[in-house]
């Protein structure tokens, strides 16, 4: 299991700031030691439209940090004793957003997911990862 460690520690604060023509601004501040920024702003559509973009952004700064800091090498094949291929396991976070123009939500899903554009132009971070680690990958239904 990871030790804690306590020099990392820290509050993220979530204030929503009402705009006038409806919409939010969303502020992220962290005094987090290791935090990469101070503060993140977004605007959205909603409150938690807001708040659900600025904490992506918060997770993407942290998925290039902790991908950074393995230094993994992408093509090294670690190999046994007996020159077996060693195979381990990582988690893969695929991280896609676009503007879709379309006449329903069914229009916007179907045409984003089409073809191979979302994998080719998706950010995609590639952390090794303990193969007993209880991480459930995120799924998402089509209802």
């Amino acid at each position: 299991m990871t030790e804690l460690n306590p020099d990392i520690t820290g509050i993220i604060t979530i204030t929503l700031q009402p705009q006038s023509n409806g919409q939010y601004i969303c502020q992220l501040s962290s005094s987090l030691s290791d935090s990469p920024r101070d503060n993140i702003q977004c605007y959205g559509q909603t409150k938690e439209h807001a708040i659900a973009i600025a904490l992506e952004q918060l997770a993407d700064e942290y998925r290039r940090i902790a991908e950074e800091q393995q230094n993994i090498d992408w093509l090294t094949v670690e190999k046994s004793d007996s020159g077996e291929p060693i195979t381990k396991h990582y988690h893969v976070i695929l991280h896609y957003e676009r503007i879709a123009e379309e006449e329903s939500k069914f229009q916007a899903i179907h045409n984003t997911v089409m073809g191979n554009t979302v994998v080719e132009n998706a950010k995609i971070t590639v952390i090794e990862i303990d193969p007993d680690i209880p991480i459930d990958p995120l799924t998402r239904g089509w209802d």
